[in-house]
Order: C-alpha cells, then sequence, then structure tokens
C-alpha cells in the first residue's frame, strides 16, 4: 500500500469514528433487551419477553417470567446478526433483524429422519407426535409401525427463517446485575449474588539478589512472604436446584472462569447455606433411640447410662421402688 493510499484508508477510519456516538453500544456491554422471536413463514410466536404478546400466541404464561432480558452483547447470547446490529447502537433503538434457518437452527435435513426400534421408545411415548429422547438426542416420534418407529431428530425450527424484532432498553453497568444475568443465561435461573472485597493472606516469592548468592551455580529455594492483598468475590448462594443443574455440574468451572473474565472479578465463592429442622431432627434421634434399645443388650444399657452421667446403682434402686 503506498504512503497515499495509507492515508486515505487512515482518513476513511477516522470519519468512520467520529460517525459512531459517545454512547454507543460496544462489544462486552451488557444490555437490556425487550424482543420478539417470530417464523417468517407463518408469523408463529416463538419466544418473547412481552406476556401480551405470548397471550395472544396461545404460550403458556403461567410457567415462564415475561420480563425484558439482559443479555452481553458479543457473547453468543443471541444470533450472531443480532449481535452485530446491536454493535454501534443506542439505548431506545429499535428494529428488526432477518435471521435465515441456516444461522437459526440450521436447514431441515432428511436424513435426520431415521428408523429405530420401538423398544429404545417409552410405551407412553409409541405415538406419532411424541417427544422422545434416543441414545441422547430428541426426536419426535413420525410413524409407528409394528415394533419400528421413523424418528425425526431435526429440530422443531429447522428449515425456518425467523424474525428478531427488539428494544434496546437500557445499559446494564451494576456488576452484580451483570452477574445475575450470565448465571441466568447459564443456568436458566438466577441464584442470590453479591461481590465483595475481601483481604486476604497470600504467600509471594520475594526476590532475590542474585549477587548476594553464594553458589550462583546450585538453585536455591525461592523465599517467600505472606502478604495482605485484596480480592474482589462473586458469592453465590447456591440452590438445590442449581446444585443439580447438569449445566453447573459439569461446567461450573467454564462458567466461573467466564463471569471473572468479562466482570473483571478475581474469584468466584459458591456456598451453600442447609437449615436445621431445629427440635424435629433432636424427637426423630430419641425415636431412634429407643427403638434400638428396645433389643439392646444389658451392657449396651449400662455403657449408655454412663455415658449420660446417671449412677446405675440409684436407677435400679429406683426401678425397684416403682416395681414394689
Amino acid at each position: 500500500m503506498s504512503d497515499e493510499q495509507q492515508a486515505n484508508a487512515d482518513e476513511s477510519q477516522a470519519d468512520a469514528d467520529e460517525d459512531v456516538p459517545e454512547d454507543a453500544i460496544q462489544d462486552g456491554d451488557f444490555v437490556r433487551l425487550a424482543y420478539t422471536l417470530r417464523t417468517v413463514d407463518d408469523d408463529t410466536v416463538v419466544d418473547t419477553t412481552d406476556e401480551e404478546t405470548a397471550e395472544e400466541a396461545d404460550i403458556d404464561t403461567e410457567e415462564y417470567d415475561f420480563e425484558p432480558r439482559v443479555i452481553t452483547v458479543g457473547a453468543g447470547h443471541v444470533f450472531e446478526s443480532v449481535d452485530e446490529e446491536l454493535v454501534g447502537a443506542e439505548v431506545g433503538d429499535t428494529g428488526t433483524v432477518d435471521i435465515a434457518a441456516a444461522e437459526a437452527f440450521g436447514e431441515y435435513e432428511d436424513e435426520e429422519v431415521r428408523t429405530v426400534s420401538a423398544n429404545k421408545i417409552d410405551e407412553d411415548d409409541r405415538y406419532p407426535g411424541a417427544q422422545v429422547q434416543i441414545d441422547g438426542e430428541q426426536g419426535q416420534v413420525i410413524t409407528m409401525v409394528g415394533g419400528r418407529a421413523r424418528v425425526d431428530f431435526n429440530h422443531p425450527l429447522a428449515g425456518e427463517d425467523l424474525e428478531y424484532e427488539y428494544e434496546i432498553l437500557d445499559l446494564v453497568d451494576d456488576r452484580e446485575e451483570q452477574a445475575a444475568s450470565m448465571l441466568q443465561m447459564y443456568l436458566q435461573e438466577a441464584p442470590e449474588i453479591w461481590i465483595e472485597t475481601d483481604t486476604v493472606e497470600e504467600e509471594q516469592v520475594v526476590e532475590s539478589d542474585e549477587d548476594e548468592a553464594d553458589d550462583k551455580d546450585e538453585p536455591s529455594e525461592p523465599e517467600t512472604e505472606t502478604v495482605e492483598v485484596e480480592k474482589e468475590t462473586l458469592y453465590i448462594e447456591a440452590t438445590q436446584q442449581m446444585t443439580m443443574n447438569q449445566q453447573w455440574m459439569f461446567s461450573k468451572q467454564q462458567i466461573a472462569q467466564d463471569v471473572i473474565d468479562r466482570l473483571d472479578l478475581d474469584r468466584v465463592i459458591v456456598q451453600e447455606t442447609i437449615d436445621g429442622m431445629g427440635g424435629m431432627m433432636g424427637g426423630l434421634g430419641g425415636m431412634m433411640g429407643g427403638a434400638g434399645g428396645a433389643g439392646a443388650a444389658p451392657e449396651d444399657i449400662e455403657d449408655a447410662i454412663e455415658d449420660v452421667d446417671v449412677d446405675a446403682d440409684e436407677l435400679a434402686a429406683e426401678l425397684d421402688d416403682v416395681e414394689e
């Protein structure tokens, strides 16, 4: 490239930068979106954040929370075409993005319709239209003939072009809300979280002066010292549903690292609180102890009496008085 061409390129880039507003959305920003996703062919609502739209589409509104979603631009939380549309946009902007089937849920593939043994399908699901899980794949039963079934393993929306209508409501700068949105995206639930700056002790290697080393040919043991450092920590109060969530069970290290990187944190601490059942456990324990004692040997009873600091002779005398 000649000097003149380079100068023209730099000038064009400068002009482009001037056209981008200061508060334009950038890759990595957290934004709150209201959106509705529809099929192009028949205008079927696939997903929406608007409850009224869901009701009109006969979507069950009792099992879902219809509210705007917080997503991270460029993190794959939305379709790639939508991500590209959001970069450079501003709060308050609205738009509609056409998404080709290949980018959405893939083209429809005839070879994904396969014949399987009916024995692989639960008896209650052996009918056309049933959603089934076979060898780790999700599919839909098309026909059942004898001991064989034709199952379509394509995604239900395979081959469908989609339309993504959106409105950018605001930028989300609160880091706790950002963390909650990321966990919601991964786990489909938002556990209680908070961010604190903790002071912790760490062992750090002390740099030695090589000039003062007695024998430079022999490596010496590194010297360390204990220092106090501050660490920004995301605390997550784990719920029972979260601990049993397969995504979390198999990918918690990757999930935590993604949160750390995007929110510029030092660490993530997950804690689980188990509440006691009060006197109920004591009562159950006493009942179990009583049941066990019914068939216990005399020497076991004496040992138990000694454990509770009761004089065996006094207790025997009291029992004799009761019998008289």
